[in-house]
């Protein structure tokens, strides 16, 4: 106080600032690196494979809890100058006292192991993390069996992880290779019991397990507990057969006991087989790892425009961020899947406050969580219907540039198909009449269009094209006109669903607030259900027996008119149930069904305070 009266500060307030150094950390460890490097003040003496290293105790307690527990605790080196090492090479020891000196650390291939068991031994998780980050970014076919020997000997939980999922994913170049061999039995049970996706269908995995199996016969014991991580339901008779038959050669008794204990263990399995997969309808080569998940595909939230695609897996019940659609923000463009590929094509987009219509696609895979690009289609086109129909995509009608210069110049709405064995589009017969906006799904053989806008008129009409006439037929009107709507094709039959018409005598928009199915055997509609909240633009997909509506939103006559609710329908049980909602109110999206990894780890979409608000 006597020094501020001095300076005439005593009536004035304290005016406290906190000063904090952002160079202090460098400087403190610059400074003790250089102590340390020119031999003062050092307190203890460490000894590697005959080598002695000098040091301080404080540096080594801060960063390792095994020196820290050394040095603080009533142990007998806490007294002593000079401590011996055992477990901790030379190169490992030096490569911890640089590390701790100046928080770098220079890892190569020659000194990676002597880096790692010095850090484990001596508890340094920054440096077990670093060299378990770099062993992930050397992982190879090559070196792949080492690095899960190594990932369980340091008890490497997230490298192990990687290292049975990169196996697994190469699961049929592995088994080629001369290391598959040199798994350990617990090792090739945990890779055929971890949940992870493979490039191989189960038979293949079969024959796999059985090849490790003979290559030592004091391996057959082991082979109950592999056989029950084969999944005997995704195999076919035929290919059970084949697969023993090109295993077990010969006649050995050895041979004729493993034989007996395949059939044993798929006779324990035995339920209601998989006939997706065992038949090759299913998108899968196997259904290992693989979940089938609901996805939201891009649209539009109360943030605008997004390329955004999410996903909901059943099991987890959350909705997750899966990627993003390559290519400036669009809309109204058409999706579909394939081959569990997901295909995302044309669509339009602005550009100085005008439309574009474009017609380029691209196709994810989620296996590989990878997008390529796609031929473009032979015309630019939005609103329009993507199916999938024998192995092709069918672009059919919507808008295009030219159509939309001169809407009166044409009455056929152009239509194209897509061969992903060539990647190229080609021409088939046109739809008559001008159509978008409108529905597809395919039933049967054929392709079904239903609804959608000829130059401003709701339509009713439903035309089917036949691949192998290249023809369109007329079929039953739907009950209602419908625009903006979906068509899906669950079991034997079709389902109209959503959208909208007009009053004839106002022209007002009227929301269609009923599902009807239509019968191909029959060439009729019936009305199924009506929808407790009918709603403009939303996502509708069918999943199993039932369909969902997510998202969209009420009223045009309503300001706050989005909406997050999510409801489905059962078409078994003929109910109707409000799911969770989705984390954001949305419209304008497209929903689709893919298998999706269980094993990925995407962000959560979060809530927005509208949607929150509402829950």
């Amino acid at each position: 106080m006597a020094r501020l009266k001095a300076w005439g500060l005593q009536d004035r307030p304290l005016n406290t600032v906190h000063f904090e150094s952002p160079s202090h950390t460098g400087t403190l460890l610059g400074g003790l690196n250089a102590l340390r490097c020119r031999g003062l003040l050092l307190d203890i003496t460490l000894v590697a494979e005959g080598q002695a290293f000098q040091a301080h105790r404080a540096v080594l307690a801060s960063v390792s809890d095994y020196f820290r527990a050394m040095f603080t605790d009533a142990m007998r080196e806490a007294r002593q100058s000079e401590v011996r090492l055992r477990g901790v090479s030379a190169a490992g020891m030096r490569l911890l006292l640089d590390y701790a000196y100046t928080a770098r650390l220079a890892l190569n291939l020659a000194n990676i192991q002597d880096a790692l068991a010095a850090a484990a031994h001596t508890q340094v998780p920054a440096v077990v993390e670093a060299c378990a980050s770099y062993l992930q970014a050397q992982l190879d076919l090559e070196n792949c069996v080492d690095m899960a020997t190594i990932a369980e000997t340091y008890s490497l939980a997230g490298l192990r992880g990687r290292v049975y999922r990169f196996m697994s994913a190469h699961l049929r170049e592995l088994a080629d290779s001369p290391d598959f061999q040199r798994l350990a039995p617990p090792q090739l049970e945990h890779l055929l019991a971890c949940d992870f996706p493979v490039d191989c269908p189960e038979d293949e995995v079969l024959r796999i397990s059985l090849k490790w199996l003979h290559g030592d016969t004091g391996r057959l014991t082991y082979a109950p507990r592999l056989l029950r991580r084969i999944h005997f339901p995704e195999i076919s008779p035929r290919a059970l057969e084949a697969a023993l038959q090109n295993a077990l050669l010969g006649h050995s008794y050895p041979e004729l006991q493993l034989y007996r204990q395949v059939l044993a263990e798929a006779c324990r399995q035995a339920r209601p087989r998989c006939p997706a997969i065992t038949n090759g309808a299913s998108p899968l080569v196997n259904s290992r790892g693989m979940e089938l998940a609901v996805v939201k595909v891009g649209g539009f939230s109360i943030a605008g425009i997004t390329n955004e695609i999410t996903y909901l897996l059943p099991s987890t019940g959350r909705w997750r961020h899966l990627t993003t659609i390559p290519h400036v923000e669009q809309c109204n463009f058409g999706t579909a899947t394939l081959g569990n590929e997901l295909y995302v094509v044309g669509g339009c987009f602005n550009q100085s406050l005008q439309e574009n219509i474009h017609p380029f696609g691209f196709r994810y895979s989620p296996r590989a969580n990878k997008w390529s690009t796609m031929a473009p289609m032979q015309r630019e086109r939005c609103r329009f219907s993507l199916n999938v129909l024998r192995g092709y995509l069918y672009a059919v009608g919507g808008a295009s540039e030219t159509e939309l210069d001169s809407p009166d110049e044409t009455d056929v709405s152009a239509c194209e198909r897509y061969d992903p064995a060539t990647d190229s589009w080609e021409c088939i017969r046109s739809l008559p009449g001008l159509r978008s906006q409108h529905a597809g799904a395919s039933q049967g053989g054929k392709l079904v269009v239903s609804g959608g806008l000829d130059r401003g008129l709701v339509l009713s009409s439903v035309l089917a094209y036949n691949p192998d006439s290249d023809t369109w037929t007329p079929q039953a009107s739907m009950l209602t006109p419908r625009a903006d709507h979906a068509l899906l094709a669950l079991g034997n039959k079709l389902y109209a669903c959503g959208g909208w018409y007009e009053t004839g005598e106002t022209g007002n928009r009227i929301l269609a607030d009923t599902i009807d199915a239509y019968d191909p055997a029959t060439d009729s509609w019936e009305v199924i259900t009506h929808v407790p909240t009918p709603r403009y633009h939303a996502g509708i997909v069918g999943v199993g027996s039932c369909i969902y509506f997510i998202g969209g939103f009420h009223s045009d006559a309503m300001f706050d008119r989005a909406t997050a609710v999510i409801e489905y329908y059962d078409l078994d049980t003929g109910q109707w149930t409000t799911g969770d909602r989705y984390p954001q109110e949305i419209w304008e999206h497209a929903c689709v069904t893919l298998y999706i990894p269980r094993c990925r780890d995407d962000m959560e979409v979060m809530d927005t305070p509208t949607s929150a608000q509402t829950r």
